[in-house]
């Protein structure tokens, strides 16, 4: 090793002294701040929890961020009945409505003095790491010592075993068995898009969209969603008429809730009719294929609510709010599966602008909902009536529901007021499919939400077109994280099994020396397209085997024995019911293809969609 070198390692190593002094000096600063804060454990939160709703009183504060996200996740609740509830209201939050919370300075002057010193010390042990990792790129990838980490998944982000993956790949099949039924084709995409392709889609969800560092001249962001990249797709290959499939991830950087089926890194399943045709008919289809997935899925009831951009547009003109407000009253309006009505109108007249006279009359119409006799009563309404964007959305919903009606599927949709649907490029139809019952996660009853949502956009072609050529659109979502969620906590409640192998048939042997022989079998077997394992062990042991097949769910076994073989035969087994029978060896392929069809392999929730 050079000399330089020698000289780079060794301050490397007093930089990385530097900063263990560093952060140990901030950890004893922590707990002298420990020591002075008011609350020392969980038992004395709970007790305060049980006065207030918040750690600073009756509204939520900054505090009530940072204990949330200094309190483990794996918290025995069961002693913290009021604990449990704060932490669990805590996650509700989004990452907009968390940056609202005030800042409650804490009375005791000597906790700002801590807290002070704190920032200090970050902001000292951030320069002093960023030296650190510029000494370690000069000594060289090669030449680094190794760095202690931690092994974990991103934020947001999870690995999928074998039994969750089988859990995946059957609902996968499912819908696209579905899709393709209405003659759906696939296609897909890049990962990631020019930024400008993104940028004013969304609204106010455009900032959670991931943006990639500039690597090769261009700038880039993670897709936030399939549908603006499939109108990108369509525009750039001057596609009229398309009716499309797409499953892939997306990428939102948004605040997680992993029970429930929220990351940042994601699947969508969209299916999307894109063409000019006559009003409602592919917007009926839409609907009719969410039905016929959550009917195939099976994972409870649901129900599929219904509403016009159109109407809300006019139910805030005639209420009252300016146009420039149309976009951002809406995303607030579609808060309320989450957040009472009282929350939602203090954040239209606090933060978006909009009259408190306004407000109310909004809260009347968006507690309404039924079917199509709610939208004659709306037709008739004095104020709906004067607006002509209003009458034509109602028009709308009427015909969809009459569609709906021939379809077979009324029973499943709700004209709803309130369902909005925040996203800027809906132009007509909005729906979403919600569960109707809550699901238990460990003891626990959650809400799932919505499972599957979209919409009609008829402008977002256009956007990408040169000469602003539309290509009316509209398609639909399966939250499939969310159905995963929901099967998942089904299978941890022993409601569902799942099989993670579709091996059908396992070689054994009785006696030692047989390996070539079964290795001569199982070529044969996988040559003739049966599926089929075996040991990889010389000599296993029989019981070993069996267990093998009986764990893995693989129903037969073909045993080799000594004896049998002498007379050309060998044996097959059924695992379920041990019963064996001796069939001529040359005749094998033929007898476990017949057993095999008849086998009675349950399914994991349930048969495929015919």
């Amino acid at each position: 090793m050079s000399e330089l070198q020698d000289n780079l390692l060794q301050k490397i190593k007093d930089q990385g002294d530097l900063v263990r002094k560093l952060k140990a000096a901030k950890e004893s600063s922590e707990k002298g701040k420990a020591s002075k804060n008011p609350f020392r454990d969980l038992g004395e939160i709970n007790r305060h929890l049980s006065e207030y709703s918040y750690i600073s009183g009756f509204m939520p504060s900054k505090i009530d961020v940072e204990w949330h996200y200094n309190l483990k996740s794996n918290l025995d609740f069961q002693k913290y009945p009021h604990l449990k509830r704060w932490w669990y209201h805590m996650r509700s939050f989004s990452d907009s409505e968390i940056s609202l919370f005030p800042v409650i300075i804490p009375s005791d002057v000597e906790m700002s003095l801590i807290n002070s010193k704190k920032k200090d010390f970050d902001l000292q042990i951030q320069q002093e790491v960023t030296k650190l990792l510029g000494l370690k790129a000069q000594l060289g990838k090669e030449d680094a010592a190794p760095s202690k980490f931690v092994l974990k998944t991103p934020k947001g982000t999870r690995d999928y075993n074998p039994q969750q993956m089988t859990i995946r790949n059957n609902v996968l099949q499912k819908i696209i068995t579905v899709f393709k039924k209405h003659g759906a084709e696939c296609i897909d995409t890049p990962v990631f898009e020019l930024k400008e392709v993104l940028t004013g889609k969304y609204g106010e969800d455009s900032k959670l969209i991931y943006d990639l560092k500039d690597q090769g001249g261009e700038i880039l962001s993670l897709r936030y969603d399939l549908t603006v990249p499939l109108a990108r797709y369509l525009a750039m290959n001057k596609i009229n008429t398309l009716k499309r499939y797409h499953i892939a991830k997306v990428y939102r950087r948004d605040n997680p809730a992993m029970t429930r089926g929220r990351y940042r890194e994601f699947y969508q399943c969209d299916f999307d009719i894109a063409g000019q045709y006559d009003l409602m008919v592919p917007d009926a289809e839409c609907l009719l294929v969410v039905t016929e997935i959550l009917n195939a899925l099976d994972i409870g009831k649901y129900v599929l609510k219904v509403n016009h951009r159109r109407l809300l547009d006019g139910m805030f003109e005639a209420c009252g709010v300016p146009a420039d407000l149309f976009r951002s009253t809406c995303s607030t309006i579609d808060k309320l599966d989450k957040s009472p009505w009282e929350e939602v109108r203090t954040e239209m007249i606090n933060e978006k602008g909009v009259t408190p006279e306004a407000a109310d009359r909004i809260g009347e119409y968006v507690r309404l909902n039924g079917g199509a006799e709610l939208a004659d009563k709306l037709l008739q309404d004095d104020k709906l009536s004067k607006s002509k964007s209003a009458i034509e959305g109602l028009e709308g919903i009427k015909l969809l529901l009459h569609y709906c009606e021939l379809f077979g599927i009324k029973d499943k949709i709700l004209f709803d007021l309130s369902l909005a649907r925040g996203l800027d490029y809906y132009t007509g139809v909005i729906y979403e499919a919600v569960l109707t019952q809550p699901i238990k996660i460990g003891n626990e009853d959650q809400t799932v939400g919505s499972i599957a949502g979209g919409g009609r956009y008829d402008n977002l072609v256009g956007m990408f077109d040169s000469k602003n050529k539309q290509v009316p659109c509209v398609g639909v979502s399966i939250g499939v994280e969310r159905i995963f969620s929901v099967l998942e906590a089904k299978l941890a409640a022993g409601d569902i099994s799942v099989r993670t192998s579709d091996v059908d048939v396992y070689v054994a042997s009785a006696q030692k020396n047989f390996l070539e022989e079964r290795m001569k079998i199982c070529a044969e077997l996988w040559g003739a397209g049966i599926k089929t394992e075996q040991s990889y062990k010389k000599n296993p042991k029989m019981l070993n085997q069996l267990q093998h097949c009986e764990e893995n769910g693989i129903p037969l076994a073909v045993i080799l024995g000594e004896s049998e073989l002498k007379r050309g035969l060998v044996k097959i087994r059924n695992i379920s019911t041990r019963s064996e029978d001796e069939i001529p060896r040359a005749s094998l392929v033929e007898e476990l293809k017949s057993r095999i069809q008849v086998l009675d392999i349950k399914e994991m929730n349930g048969p495929l969609p015919k």
